[in-house]
């Protein structure tokens, strides 16, 4: 017999096992919402009850998707650390209610097990879960700048030790099933067709199983003394913090509670779980961690074009077999699980990019992440060839070839002519107006810009780039197609540098300026790396490449003015031929122990520099990242981007704006804008012009105005 439908249901069996099915009505995948604890205390109270009970199984009705975490919408609803602390004990609560029912508890698991997911799941006894491409097991918490706050920051230490335990929360690294076997997370591994028997027998012919203390900390190793705990806490904080630079509260918090709960024991650590998941919750950092997820989730909906639907997309045809074509046609082919056919004008370009996308995904086989049947399928879904042979059948081609306008507007003619009517033609430019390339098309509502960057099987923005003529159906139907490669695409309109680049080379300009100005390479970058950048930007121009930026540079300048120009000095540095990492000569020494992490000193010599730090590490990063700022602000006044949202999220999937900070305008919010009026007047008096503020941003602050409204 079963419940009525809600979103916790009960089944009891005449095994004698009972199964909790979970379900969230009206949703895709479940999430845990405070609102359940009623739901679940029912289940709870009618299991403690069942006298003839034998076993309990928890399995989600949904395929590929058991508990993809906690509602973070819940936490928004607090109003103070208390609130926060007490959703979090009400989950530890109905948690360890599930440990203790006096029959086995298994947590049959497919999909995602994730945050508050993997939490149900560690209360329960035992484990299994299917080896479905969707399984994926993990504590993601820290993500949001929090911790795990149900019990998972002392159960999964208790069950496969500290030293496995710590760099899966810290990192919030998701296990794939295999994973999560090897790790001791998960018991058995099997597939989806037989998991809920394999549940069943399992909770007939096992004995509950309280994972109150893990063997290994009563163990003679390091972990079953203090002192030697000490020693692996102090390792893990000296390694976590060397990213997060001391910006990141939920590191040394998550260290703190795992800590606490080994050295006073289990309750007592859930007590101080709790009370940090509280105080967490609160932080500046938090809130925007969680407004960039709430913003990612709001555009996973949106097509890009109102209510225009996109076109479905059979085969993709990519222009140019180099290292952006190959990288386009993996995404395409492996996420997207689209057909692709690769022109090239050799055959070893052609070869080049089949061997791009063979070499990622044979290092997913090695790695067990894959099967070599996966590997060979993908592959399939790749062909060459050195003329327009298959793309008649085409409904997208992205074009990745040289940076030169007369060879895309021919590359849009040589699509006309061989594709077809409705055949979109997406360009992957960096820095040539989408106007300028679809000038020739007959058929200009068909181009549109689709602007990745490298590497593209790694760094998740795709700009979609709009002229005058773009249809909305070609602007959704390429939307969509960017989420399908697993990239988060912001829509922008044509433009010198469109969005992320635009914002960028101000940022960059300056940081060269400070550079000829005296201050050693490598204080730079570390301020910026100290502000929460992945990379210094000198760094960065080392690894875009010194040659590409110096060819961008004027095009910039060209079309936006003044405040775009860059220092003259740079043409020294290509005179010396040094492009950066791409041929081992650039502000970095590319030879030695160390390749790419020390300066080349002889770069300063070749500048006419003498090195001597005189600037802070605050200084520094006001001087450079104010002038994104302030571009940002142009950006929006002047359309191309859409809202204040996707610049922040165009910033951060797109150069590493630091997420901790928001974004651009969640960041200026929070500075106030008319402290950054200010600070932009001081340092236009002292610096010049280029730091003259935006016309939006004045307006903004003798008005009051913030880009957010309280609650967006």
């Amino acid at each position: 017999m079963t419940d009525t439908k809600r979103a916790f249901t009960l089944e009891t069996r005449d095994d004698g096992v009972a199964v909790i099915h979970i379900d969230v009505p009206g949703e895709s995948m479940n999430t845990l919402k405070a609102s359940f604890a009623e739901e679940v205390s029912e289940v709870l109270g009618k299991l403690e009850q069942l006298s003839t009970l034998k076993g309990v199984v928890v399995i989600s009705d949904k395929p590929g998707s058991f508990v993809a975490g906690a509602d973070i919408s819940m936490i928004d609803e607090c109003e103070n650390a208390a609130d926060a602390e007490s959703l979090a004990r009400q989950g530890q609560a109905m948690f360890d209610r599930i440990e203790q029912l006096k029959v086995p508890v298994v947590a049959a698991i497919d999909g995602a097990c994730l945050g508050g997911g993997l939490e149900l799941a560690l209360a329960c006894h035992y484990r299994i879960c299917t080896d479905s491409e969707k399984t994926s097991l993990g504590l993601p918490e820290v993500q949001l700048g929090l911790l795990p706050g149900s019990g998972g920051t002392q159960r999964l230490p208790r069950l496969i030790g500290i030293q496995k335990a710590l760099p899966l929360i810290l990192a919030g690294k998701q296990l794939r099933p295999k994973q999560a076997k090897k790790q001791g997370i998960v018991d058995d591994v099997v597939p989806a067709s037989i998991l809920l028997e394999a549940a069943v027998e399992k909770a007939l012919n096992s004995k509950p199983k309280v994972q109150k203390v893990h063997h290994s900390l009563i163990n003679k190793g390091l972990e079953g003394t203090s002192f030697g705990r000490g020693i692996i806490f102090k390792k893990a904080r000296e390694q976590a913090q060397a990213k997060a630079k001391g910006n990141y509260p939920a590191i040394d918090a998550i260290i703190d509670t795992i800590s606490y709960g080994a050295d006073h024991g289990f309750e007592e650590g859930l007590q101080y779980e709790a009370r940090q998941f509280g105080m967490l919750a609160m932080t500046p950092e938090s809130k925007q961690l969680r407004g960039i997820f709430f913003a990612t989730t709001a555009m996973k909906k949106e097509t890009g074009a109102g209510a225009t639907k996109p076109a479905t997309v059979q085969r993709v045809g990519v222009l140019g077999g180099g290292l952006m074509g190959g990288g386009i046609a993996y995404v395409t082919a492996a996420k997207a699980g689209i057909p692709v056919r690769i022109k090239d004008i050799a055959e070893q370009g052609i070869v080049h990019a089949m061997k791009y996308s063979y070499d990622l995904l044979n290092k997913k086989v090695k790695r067990k992440h894959m099967r070599r049947a996966e590997l060979e399928k993908t592959m399939l879904r790749l062909s060459g060839t050195l003329d327009y042979s298959g793309f008649a059948r085409t409904d997208l081609v992205i074009e990745a070839v040289f940076e030169d306008l007369e060879l895309k507007q021919k590359m849009v003619a040589d699509v006309e002519a061989n594709a077809q009517e409705h055949t979109i033609f997406a360009t992957n430019t960096s820095s040539l107006p989408i106007t300028q390339i679809a000038a020739k098309a007959q058929r200009p509502e068909n181009v549109i810009g689709l602007h990745y960057f490298s590497p593209v099987d790694k760094m998740p923005l795709a700009e979609i780039i709009t002229h005058a003529k773009t249809s909305d159906e070609t602007i959704a139907t390429t939307v969509a197609l960017a989420k399908k490669q697993g990239k988060t695409p912001i829509v922008v309109k044509d433009g010198a540098g469109f969005y992320v680049n635009r914002i960028l080379a101000p940022y960059m300009n300056e940081a060269a300026r400070i550079v000829l100005g005296g201050e050693p390479i490598e204080v730079v970058d570390k301020a910026l790396v100290k502000f929460g950048f992945p990379v210094g930007p000198m760094k960065l121009m080392d690894e875009v490449g010194i040659d590409v930026a110096a060819k961008v540079a004027p095009i910039m300048a060209n079309e936006l003015g003044d405040r775009f120009r860059a220092p003259d000095a740079f043409s020294k540095l290509l005179d010396d031929d040094r492009k950066g990492k791409k041929n081992k000569k650039g502000f970095y020494a590319y030879s030695g122990k160390k390749p790419g992490k020390e300066v080349d000193s002889s770069v300063y010599s070749l500048l006419g520099i003498q090195p001597n730090a005189q600037l802070s590490a605050k200084e520094i990063a006001r001087r450079t990242v104010f002038l994104m700022l302030n571009e940002a602000a142009y950006c929006l006044a002047e359309d191309i981007i859409r809202s204040p949202r996707d610049g922040d999220i165009g910033a951060i999937f797109g150069i590493g704006f630091p997420p901790f900070r928001g974004g651009p305008f969640r960041y200026m919010d929070s500075l106030g804008i008319a402290e950054v009026v200010g600070q932009l007047r001081g340092y236009a008096k002292e610096h010049g012009e280029r730091y003259e503020p935006a016309p939006l941003l004045v307006e903004m602050a003798n008005e009051g105005r913030s880009f957010y409204n309280d609650g967006d």
